[in-house]
């Protein structure tokens, strides 16, 4: 299973980034599909999840300016980033659980100027 994702870059604050992740492999079976992100000295945390059946999970800090869809079909997941602040600056890194296992991709920079 790979996990390519793109979409990151610089913004200022109040800006808006899209990262999009594809889900490659032979039979994939996924459930849940999400971002990660890790800033400089902190832990992995996760910004958002969504289920196969479309049940979607946010943390605090992002609900509201952030925006995570899917297409099943596609085995695609997209993160809609709005009003961007330097506390959101960090690697993201798509997620995905295939046939129960957790995979995460390659990590994309998110950097948002004051």
């Amino acid at each position: 299973v790979q996990l390519q994702a793109s979409g990151g870059g610089l913004v200022q604050s109040g800006g808006s980034l899209r990262l999009s992740c594809a889900a490659s492999g032979s039979g994939l079976s996924i459930s849940a599909m999400g971002w990660y992100r890790q800033a400089p000295g902190k832990q992995r945390e996760l910004v958002a999840r969504i289920s196969s059946g479309g049940r979607i999970n946010y943390v605090d800090p992002v609900r509201g300016r952030f925006i995570i869809s899917r297409d099943n079909a596609k085995n695609t997941v997209d993160l809609q980033m709005n009003d961007l602040s330097p506390e959101d600056t960090a690697v993201y890194f798509c997620h995905a659980v295939v046939s129960g296992f957790w995979y995460f991709g390659q990590g994309t920079q998110v950097t948002v100027s004051s």
